[in-house]
């Protein structure tokens, strides 16, 4: 089986879940290089592979140059969000596959054009929304397919969380625009995609709210959304960072003609309600995820 020779861009928050991917799957990838212009975070990061993997990956803080150097197959994408799209369209152009930390990208044009182009260069992009792979998400996933639900009606995604001045203090892209994006496209872009995901996918209508009410940040620490989806079904979105004093909970709860199911804890990890109007194979392993 090849070994796919992976590179990161981008050493945050964020990077050590790809550290400690590469480590736990090294039979099918091999991290090679990481870069950040922050040379001690890059360092620090190389460190850590080496201590989990016995081998230390290049260090770059050009990534430009790193892949002009580099033998790469796939590029992580990890830095703040507003340089998501232009470095992932830079990998893309230079024929490697591509994997983009959640946002995307901060608009839907850019969001197209890496679409495009990676078509256009027969290169794979993908996007970390990891929820997706949740046992309970999967089983709830694997319901709508067998059509369980009989016509959806609606679907909800509540994501309760709490953010303070502290956390966005920690680096000066965080809760503005141009990088950051604000707590619908940062905080609650995981439960948005489950949502859009479980209903259907192709919205017709789309209203919303948003606010600055306890942050002293550029971009909204409130939303609410209500979209109508081509196929009927209607959702609605509930995100915030002003919960007290901690994050309370992260649901998607889905009901149609024949079911009802709600999947909440603190990141869509335990199944909270599970009604349908026939018993199916699948019920006993849902039982086994129940809170």
């Amino acid at each position: 089986m090849k070994k796919y020779r992976f590179a990161l861009i981008g050493c945050g928050r964020i990077s050590k879940n790809h550290i400690a991917a590469a480590i736990a799957n090294q039979d099918i990838m091999k991290l090679v290089a990481v870069c950040d212009p922050v040379a001690e975070r890059a360092e620090k990061k190389a460190a850590d592979l080496a201590a989990g993997t016995g081998e230390k990956p290049a260090v770059y803080a050009d990534y430009h140059k790193m892949l002009d150097e580099m033998d790469i197959d796939c590029c992580a994408v990890a830095t703040e969000s507003g340089y998501h799209a232009r470095i992932a369209l830079d990998c893309i152009r230079a024929g490697k596959h591509t994997l983009v930390e959640k946002p995307m990208a901060l608009n839907t044009a850019d969001a197209e054009q890496m679409i495009r182009e990676a078509k256009q260069h027969g290169v794979t992009l993908g996007v970390c929304h990891q929820n997706r792979f949740n046992a309970p998400v999967q089983q709830l996933h694997k319901a709508l397919e067998d059509g369980r639900f009989g016509k959806l009606v609606s679907g909800s995604a509540r994501i309760l969380w709490n953010r303070t001045m502290p956390y966005y203090q920690q680096a000066p892209w965080r809760g503005t625009w141009a990088q950051d994006g604000g707590t619908l496209m940062n905080q609650c872009i995981h439960g948005i995609d489950l949502l859009q995901w479980s209903l259907g996918g192709q919205p017709d209508t789309i209203m919303a709210m948003t606010g600055n009410y306890l942050r002293d940040i550029e971009a909204e620490d409130f939303g609410a959304i209500l979209i109508r989806f081509k196929n009927g079904a209607v959702g609605m979105v509930e995100g915030t960072a002003c919960i007290y004093p901690k994050n309370l909970e992260e649901t998607l709860s889905i009901s149609g003609e024949t079911g009802t199911a709600v999947i909440g804890g603190l990141a869509v990890n335990r199944i909270e309600t599970w009604n349908f109007a026939n018993p199916a194979a699948q019920d006993t392993e849902v039982a086994k995820l129940a809170g």
